[in-house]
């Protein structure tokens, strides 16, 4: 919180300024209505986009690196050789280069180059041999090395070696034969035949590099219950665990634990199923899980970033085409209906864009015929549930990620005093359970995960004053032991974990009007701090961010003259900083987010700024990116699994419990679900699951214990 307008120390500088706090809580109880628990539920929904320029079915959508979707032929009474690519950020379609081949029911295989391989198919009146190559750099396809067999209704997959192992298919009888595309010479070459021949089956790329493949069809045999598993170190095929039911156009999709949901299909006699199955690539096994809602066959599954699965529409029992969709959970086996689609359709694909909205395009709906329509699955409002409560309010404290996936809360000041204890939260049962208690008593501290798994604390305020020591927890005993002391007592400092598994400490404050400029790094190896070299600046109250390079941006802050503008890089290999391009608005309390670009996000901020801007490492500089929906200062960013950035709570205009979202790909700032409780001076952890655990800090009439999780989109 600010203490006084005009460039004054953070509260935590010094024990004193807690004096005035009542009076603080007095003005943050007067906050606004609407900025305090307003609370708005999740909405899944499907919402129609950019029409395609033509009708088709059983074409192919890929993602491309410039996440950009690139489809490409399909059926639509006839055999259009066009291809058009769909643009997220503006929700329309362009037509770019059409396929050499018209075709449908091929596949189409994003190759590590960037380019497309699409190859087989049935093409007018027969099936095909012929592969091309598409290149998003000039939008035009050209001839690549035919299949040795003509084929469609195969698999293709991208093995880890980077080619890619094409199998089965028909091409009026069965072939049980297999190749390998090398993207280096552009030619095929046969590799080992399967155990079954089959069409309509699933192929899986498994964790240890091996690929299943399960199910499938034959006229002569049904649907088939078999599976089996290529090795590409050997080139063979070898016999795995049956399916429990025989299938064919299901859907097969690899979960993060490593295990392979399949799902619906069509069993050959008497229609579309609703069973799915769990196969166990340790064990080699098949087990039944719950069933789907709605019996179905369609392959369109998509694994989404929380890990659940979402199937939609498809093929019906009856013969119809589907509308419906619903999501399966893989923490309790079941399925759950969410927002069906505007529009019934089978045939069509299903894209996971990198904003974790899911592309649903074209296919035949039975009574409107061949469609060139797509739609969006998307959570529009994320969602808060609250979880167990610490056992001792507190603000300023550090929370770390383990590697054990549970979370440590340390230190931090609980109203009176500063405090010691700590905890962790597992987030397996959202409980916190008590560990061992820091050395010494603080808050307004640095911690650091270091590549070991320990946790280093350094710096902050105790109850002598401002504190230099440091100390490391070890979560393998619950212990807590001295790491030393730093060259400066610090506070409003940060933190860095450089690649070489030392930690930068930079800058700080000791004093309302000494602002340091010092850095000194910790070297876990011989557990000693030296100094390195100093920052044109002193400051606190900064960012500090990790670039790819291994260099560290140093942002903002304030300093003796006043808020700041300037940045700085920290070069480890030289122990220097050098000033680098100045941010758009001087700012102290604001966030930076290392984007998945390499591109980082610097918002908000004091005195109340709800701009954002964008620094890009390679030119460096800063250019506007859209602004925030709320004006917010000491709140908390967390980068999703889904790639945008999570802005929760702070100060502005009043205590928040207001949260917003930032996608890179537009540039734009929506608002998400709002927290139960309204809080600053909070932490915000991102948890393994994709969640995001909001912890205690600084609510409207007092100091908070409460804990609560975000969920980027209920079913999401």
């Amino acid at each position: 919180m600010k203490m006084n307008a005009n460039n004054s120390l953070h509260a935590s500088a010094l024990k004193i300024t807690f004096i005035s706090l009542a009076a603080v809580l007095l003005t943050l109880t007067g906050a606004p209505a609407r900025n305090q628990l307003e609370k708005k539920p999740a909405d899944l929904s499907w919402t129609a986009t950019g029409s395609m320029g033509a009708a088709r079915e059983y074409h192919t959508a890929t993602l491309l690196p410039s996440g950009k979707v690139l489809v490409a032929g399909g059926y639509n009474g006839g055999y259009p050789s066009s291809a058009e690519l769909y643009d997220p950020v503006t929700g329309t379609w362009t037509a770019t280069g059409s396929i050499g081949t018209a075709r449908q029911l091929h596949t189409a295989t994003l190759l590590p180059s960037g380019k497309v391989l699409v190859a087989g198919g049935l093409g007018v009146g027969d099936s095909l041999s012929s592969a091309e190559l598409y290149d998003p750099a000039t939008g035009s396809w050209s001839s690549t090395g035919s299949l040795n067999i003509a084929r469609y209704l195969h698999t293709a997959t991208l093995l880890p070696s980077g080619k890619v192992l094409v199998a089965g298919g028909y091409n009026g009888s069965y072939p049980r034969s297999a190749e390998l595309y090398d993207p280096v010479t552009g030619t095929w070459t046969v590799t080992g035949n399967m155990g079954d021949a089959r069409s309509n089956h699933t192929a899986t790329l498994l964790p240890s590099g091996k690929v299943l493949v399960a199910g499938g069809y034959t006229h002569r045999h049904g649907a088939f219950s078999s599976a089996e598993l290529y090795d590409p170190a050997t080139g063979t095929w070898t016999a795995t665990g049956s399916l429990g039911n025989p299938r064919n156009s299901h859907a097969a999709t690899l979960l993060p634990c490593g295990e392979v949901l399949v799902a619906g299909g069509h069993n050959g006699i008497s229609g579309s199923v609703r069973s799915a199955e769990l196969y166990d690539p340790v064990t080699g096994t098949w087990t039944a899980t719950g069933s789907l809602r709605t019996a179905r066959h369609t392959d369109a599954a998509t694994l989404l970033p929380s890990g659940k699965v979402l199937v939609a529409a498809g093929y019906g029992s009856h013969g119809s085409s589907l509308g419906s969709a619903e999501l399966y959970d893989p923490v309790t086996g079941t399925w759950t209906a969410t927002d069906s689609l505007g529009t019934k359709r089978y045939g069509h694909t299903a894209t996971l864009l990198p904003s974790g909205t899911v592309l649903v395009t074209g296919g035949y709906n039975n009574n409107v015929g061949y469609l060139s329509s797509a739609e969006l699955y998307e959570a529009a409002r994320g969602s808060w549930t609250p979880t167990g409560s610490m056992s001792t309010a507190r603000i300023e404290y550090s929370a770390t990620l383990l590697q054990s996936g549970k979370v440590l809360v340390a230190g931090g000041y609980d109203g009176w005093n500063p405090t010691s204890s700590a905890e962790l939260y597992d987030p397996a049962t959202g409980t916190w359970t008590a560990t061992s208690s820091l050395g010494t008593a603080r808050y307004g501290h640095t911690a650091v995960l270091l590549s070991s798994g320990k946790v280093l604390v350094a710096g902050g305020a105790d109850t002598a004053g401002l504190s230099s020591s440091a100390e490391l927890y070890d979560p393998a005993t619950g212990a807590w032991m001295p790491a030393g002391n730093m060259s400066a007592d610090r506070i409003g400092h940060t933190a860095t974990l450089l690649l070489s598994g030392k930690v930068l400490v930079a800058a700080g404050t000791t004093s309302r009007t000494n602002f340091l400029s010092s850095s000194e790094l910790y070297d876990p190896a011989t557990g000693a701090w030296t100094a390195t070299g100093s920052l044109q600046i002193g400051r606190n109250l900064h960012t500090a961010t990790l670039l790819r390079s291994g260099k560290v941006l140093v942002t903002g802050g304030s300093t003796r003259t006043g808020l700041s503008s300037s940045a700085e890089l920290y070069d480890p290999a030289a122990g220097a900083w050098t000033t680098t391009g100045s941010l758009k608005t001087a700012r102290d309390q604001h966030t930076a987010t290392l984007l998945p670009s390499g591109r980082v996000l610097v918002a908000g901020g004091y005195p109340t700024v709800s701009s954002a801007e964008l620094y890009d490492p390679t030119r460096e500089r800063w250019r506007t990116t859209g602004s925030m929906t709320t004006v917010r200062y000491q709140f908390t960013a967390t980068l999703l699994l889904s790639g945008k950035v999570l802005a929760t709570g702070g100060q502005g205009g009043g205590l928040l419990n207001s949260a917003e979202l930032f996608d890179p790909a537009t540039g734009i700032w929506t608002a998400t679900g709002s927290m139960n409780d309204a809080r600053f001076f909070h932490t915000a952890t991102l948890l393994p699951s994709g969640r995001v655990l909001a912890a205690g800090g600084l609510g409207i009439s007092a100091y908070l214990s409460s804990a609560e999780l975000y969920d980027e989109g209920v079913g999401f």
